[in-house]
């Protein structure tokens, strides 16, 4: 299988070097030519254009950061639809809301083309341990098709269910990754205020029956949520959005876990 890969930042580059490291005729586009400096090692071809890049692949991941640059560069002349030919797959690594996945594989469909949703949780750490978890959503046998490029970074590979399902289990995971950053601070302030400093009670409750990755992280930068805020605040202000428009249009009532992720994001000045 050709692979085409769109979208080499911290999440999407490691992704695509587990491509070409094993052994998958790769091809890149990037919007800078300094993104691409990094694969001069390696086989990896580059394109001219999302088309270009489509037409020398079988599976296109796209690995961009929303919903508006997933449209940009699979529709349009230069984009991916106008170089994938039928058959073609297109993997979205990005957390979009399912609607936008929905939307696309219609486009796709008008060019004999599927798609199928991938979004992906753990970093580059997990993608060189190849232990990225990869949520998928899609036909059964076109994830049984990209199952072993995904392999090439990922375990586990879980297929939730059709197109859509594994953005929905994505965003719920970053919710809930929301919420626990909310209540990791509100403990931390309760701390502070009953006397116990903020890096002594991190030192507790990582070692204790409390801990969670998200109070691990704020503990590794100082107990706040400083560095989340610019590395990570309009992401999880995007997936929190979503998720309310999920339970929106389900009827479902949204519960705790937003009031939660709310006050997160408004510590972190990215009120939903």
């Amino acid at each position: 299988m050709r692979v085409g890969f769109i979208g080499l930042g911290s999440q999407g580059g490691p992704m695509a070097r587990r491509i070409v490291e094993g052994g998958y005729d790769l091809t890149l586009w990037a919007r800078r030519p300094a993104t691409l400096e990094p694969f001069a090692d390696t086989a990896a071809k580059t394109a001219q254009s999302p088309a270009e890049l489509a037409a020398a692949s079988d599976l296109v991941c796209v690995c961009v950061v929303g919903d508006d640059d997933v449209r940009e560069v699979l529709g349009g002349d230069a984009g991916v639809f106008a170089g994938l030919a039928p058959g073609g797959i297109v993997a979205i690594h990005s957390t979009v809301h399912p609607d936008t996945c929905t939307e696309v594989a219609k486009s796709a469909a008008a060019h004999g083309a599927s798609v199928i949703d991938a979004p992906v949780s753990g970093g580059a750490p997990a993608v060189e341990e190849k232990q990225l978890l990869v949520m998928v959503g899609g036909d059964v046998d076109i994830v049984a098709q990209c199952r072993p490029v995904f392999a090439t970074y990922g375990d586990p590979i879980v297929h939730l269910g059709p197109l859509g399902s594994g953005q929905v289990a994505k965003i719920l995971n970053n919710v809930l990754f929301s919420a626990n950053l909310g209540t990791a601070l509100s403990t931390l302030e309760l701390g502070e205020s009953l006397g116990i400093s903020r890096d002594r009670l991190c030192d507790v409750i990582t070692r204790g029956s409390a801990n969670s990755r998200a109070l691990a992280s704020m503990a590794a930068n100082g107990g706040t949520l400083e560095t989340h805020a610019a590395v990570a605040g309009a992401l999880l202000q995007k997936d929190v959005r979503h998720a309310a428009s999920l339970a929106y249009a389900a009827s479902a009532p949204q519960g705790a876990v937003f009031d939660a992720a709310d006050s997160a994001l408004d510590a972190m000045e990215h009120p939903r």
